[in-house]
């Protein structure tokens, strides 16, 4: 069963269960390209954009009462995820996302017919157009719709997982801080730290890449709705910009602002460049989080096995007892993806022309994709990894003892060159350093107890 819906290029066919109009029906078929859907938060940040709107606008009487109440009361319906099933378009479809936009407008315009009495879809007593998108334009709501929909997940998920991955690892930093072990640079050895100053390093690296994200938020808090199709706020009655952020910051609870300069914020997106920088600070620290670790945990008998990794599930379909780095590889694998996305919202950035840059899905669809990954990825990493990481002391003990850069607390009292030849001496011969320097009749036993302590090298 079918309706006749209509647009500007005439009628189009629209399945009978189906909210949207002619324009969403038109992109279906234009537009059947790939499996990413446009991204359900992007959906719900323009159903709060239009809910905000039909609230100032029947505020100034530039919509009837009841029509606003309609439109609020559809585009609440599309807040609590009750049509998610009716937004259906792609990613890959206009630059503007004006697809995107009107599949809402439409969705919220049919739904808002319904309640009012009549069927579904139709453009009677609510339309899409003249309703629910007074005084906007796709060029200014989806580049809003981008930045609260950002600003949301940051806010609501990712901060709170780095905060909690990073209250992990310095639970474990305090409670190793004692523990003393082999310093390694180059993947040599190297002079000795205890395993708490190891973990405080990560902590540190997140901590600047969380003060980076949070840095850039600023910017992403600055809307462009206002200024319509280029900037100019054509359509819009006066302040319409002000009045808008400040209703979707009483909406959210976060403190948007109207844009200062809307053609900048509908030609440029420096916000989401600096924001995905960010992003990608953190991928960086979790890379070397993962990394570190999952050497730290080779092994378990050939490799350095000073770290014991939570053994989430069996490693090998062939080998049986291997347990394999499984939250190390998901991690590494989740920030090799973020910076692959962030090339792309770089690029994407770049290529705006004049009043409009025309890459805003695929910047958004890339942004929130990195979000989301990150978030899950320090949740999933903190839970299954950082938790319950026990640290091998014995296997440390043993690397302590055998290690040869001890011998850097010789400089001071004979040298560099008379230290380096008593541990190349060691080496070559498979001595311990205390053999060697006694050999090499440079330190006593007496002198080698006072000078070489690892505990005094921290």
């Amino acid at each position: 069963m079918t309706r006749t819906e209509t647009d500007s290029l005439g009628p189009v066919e629209v399945p009978d269960a189906n909210y949207w109009g002619a324009q969403t029906q038109r992109s279906l078929i234009n537009f059947a390209i790939g499996e990413q859907s446009m991204p359900l938060a992007v959906i719900k940040a323009l159903a709060l954009v239009k809910k905000a709107a039909a609230r100032i606008n029947g505020r100034i009487g530039d919509l009837p009462a009841d029509v606003s109440r309609l439109i609020e009361q559809a585009a609440d319906e599309v807040l609590h995820g009750q049509h998610d099933d009716q937004f259906p378009l792609r990613v890959w479809q206009t630059g503007s996302g004006t697809q995107s936009n009107m599949n809402v407008n439409e969705v919220i315009a049919g739904r808002a017919n319904e309640l009012a009495g009549g069927q579904r879809g139709g453009k009677s007593p609510v339309h899409p157009n003249d309703h629910v998108n007074r005084a906007q334009s796709s060029n200014d709501c989806f580049p809003t719709a981008m930045h609260i929909a950002t600003a949301l997940a940051v806010q609501q998920r990712l901060l709170p997982a780095i905060v909690a991955l990073k209250a992990g690892l310095a639970e474990q930093s305090a409670r190793h801080d004692r523990l003393i072990k082999t310093g390694r640079t180059h993947l040599m050895d190297a002079t000795p730290i205890t395993f708490g100053q190891e973990l405080s390093a990560f902590v540190t690296q997140l901590q600047i890449a969380e003060q980076a994200i949070r840095n850039a938020l600023p910017g992403v808090y600055e809307l462009a709705q206002g200024g319509t199709a280029v900037g100019t706020g054509l359509n819009a009655p006066p302040g319409f910009g002000e009045a808008i952020a400040a209703e979707i910051a009483a909406l959210t609870g976060l403190p948007f602002v109207s844009a200062p300069n809307k053609f900048a914020a509908l030609a440029g997106h420096e916000p989401l460049v600096s924001l995905s920088g960010a992003l990608k600070t953190l991928a960086v620290a979790l890379m070397k989080l993962a990394n570190d670790l999952r050497l730290l945990g080779s092994g378990p008998r050939a490799g350095l096995a000073e770290v014991r990794l939570p053994a989430n599930e069996p490693g090998s379909s062939i080998m049986p007892g291997k347990v394999n780095p499984t939250q190390c590889e998901a991690l590494s694998m989740l920030a090799c993806q973020v910076m692959g996305n962030d090339a792309t919202i770089g690029f994407a950035a770049s290529l705006g022309q004049l009043q409009l840059n025309v890459f805003k899905p695929v910047i958004i669809h890339n942004l929130l994709e990195s979000i989301q990954l990150l978030a899950d990825g320090c949740h999933n990493f903190n839970e299954h990894c950082i938790a319950g990481l026990q640290p091998d002391t014995e296997r440390m003990a043993a690397h302590l003892e055998q290690g040869l850069m001890l011998v850097t607390a010789l400089n001071p009292h004979i040298g560099y060159d008379k230290a380096a030849q008593i541990a190349k001496q060691a080496y070559e011969q498979g001595l311990t350093l205390r053999e060697a320097a006694r050999q090499s009749g440079y330190v006593s036993d007496e002198e080698f107890d006072l000078w070489v302590r690892a505990q005094d090298m921290l």
